[in-house]
């Protein structure tokens, strides 16, 4: 995920218009309705307790308020909606040299103050051997090409930032359809790290049944769209060894996460990549991917930051992500596979096998050693580290 360089091709596309999600029959068999500013609010069946279901059909959002009425504006209407200006337009024809698409979210360690990162990351070379034209964030692009259709393929910031957790915590994803209105499903937060057959449409507000047990992202099918094999990570054989006091200007620390589209030849790295900025206000040197990265003397575990990034993209486990140590042989726990997402009251050494329950206002919570060790980096940083919240709506079940 690397930005600050030059863009020297950026053509924004035309607005995008979601075409009606109802008939005029769907409409009528509606029997409430109401508008307030900008949201469009509609009652749309039952929820699980009986009560009535109020959705937005602008914002694609809930708009239940309590005891079951309609809320005044729906849960998203403070979202600015994305723009033209914040859309590139990106014609795969012309980037020999490769393209690569990310879901960019905000730092895991950020002791600079630059602006928070969030969005689709794009690079884009029109030769293997040329400079990056493009090396920046963008809230959707769209991806134009002689093998695409007309109007290209339009990815949008939230679905890359869900298919960076989906991926990395290891699920295949799979392009789903609303049965009532054929909107593209997503799956956030929760149900983003975990299969099922039952999803709520965001386009008309109704519960409908897949095929298959799966999660849903629209960009599931991007590669095979676009005519890209999947390509296979390498870990990268660069090597970082630092102390903050020799870089005034800051350091970004992500974890590397695979990228949705990969048109290089050239394999994709995996690691950890790291900023540094030698002064404030200067581009980042180095701007890499490193297979291991100390800093202060610590050796930083990729697979660690790697977690902690999807970690924190997820609402449901803000807060719930923190370090413990076994009170038996003092390890530190990382919790591997559904552990690492899913929130527990008793927690297991991976060393001695104890088991015991962490006191704290929050009973379920998520172990990962990396908050304690970014802690102790935070008191040798020149300044404080920023901290991030990308602002993502949590999903309940």
């Amino acid at each position: 995920m690397k930005k600050f360089k030059s863009i020297h091709h950026r053509k924004p596309s035309s607005s995008h218009k979601q075409q009606s999600l109802f008939s005029a029959a769907d409409q009528l068999s509606i029997t409430s309705r109401t508008t307030s500013g900008t949201c469009e609010i509609m009652a749309v069946g039952k929820r699980r307790d009986g009560g009535t279901r109020y959705w937005c059909l602008r914002h694609k959002a809930d708009a239940t308020a309590k005891y079951g009425k309609p809320a005044k504006v729906c849960r998203a209407a403070h979202i600015p909606p994305i723009s033209s200006k914040d859309t590139l337009e990106l014609n795969i024809d012309k980037y020999r040299g490769g393209i690569a698409l990310w879901g960019a979210v905000p730092a895991v360690y950020d002791t600079t103050r630059l602006p928070m990162d969030r969005g689709i990351h794009v690079h884009a070379r029109a030769t293997p051997d040329a400079e990056k034209e493009t090396d920046c964030t963008f809230r959707a692009v769209r991806i134009v090409g002689s093998r695409l259709p007309e109007n290209g393929i339009l990815i949008s910031e939230i679905d890359a930032i869900y298919y960076m957790a989906t991926s990395i915590f290891g699920y295949q994803m799979r392009h789903i359809t609303c049965s009532y209105c054929g909107y593209p499903h997503l799956d956030r937060d929760w149900f983003s790290v975990h299969p099922h057959r039952r999803h709520l449409c965001a386009g008309c507000g109704k519960n409908f049944s897949d095929t298959e047990i799966a999660i849903g992202n629209p960009i599931s099918g991007v590669r095979e769209a676009c005519g890209v094999k999947p390509q296979k990570t390498v870990l990268s054989k660069k090597k970082l060894n630092i102390k903050q006091e020799h870089y005034p200007g800051g350091i970004q620390i992500w974890g590397s996460n695979p990228a949705l589209l990969w048109t290089s030849e050239r394999p994709e790295e995996e690691g950890i990549h790291v900023h540094v900025f030698r002064e404030i206000g200067n581009n980042p040197d180095p701007d890499e991917t490193y297979g291991e990265v100390i800093i202060d003397g610590v050796n930083l575990d990729p697979s660690m930051v790697r977690v902690l990034m999807a970690q924190s993209a997820l609402p449901s486990l803000k807060n719930r992500v923190i370090p413990i140590g076994c009170p038996v042989c003092h390890e530190s726990l990382f919790e591997p596979g559904q552990l690492a997402y899913t929130p527990t009251v008793k927690q297991t050494c991976n060393r001695c096998g104890h088991q015991f329950t962490v006191s704290g206002k929050l009973r379920k919570i998520v172990a990962n050693p990396l908050p304690g060790i970014l802690a102790r980096f935070a008191e040798k940083a020149p300044r404080k580290p920023q901290q991030h919240d990308l602002g993502l709506l949590p999903e309940t079940l």
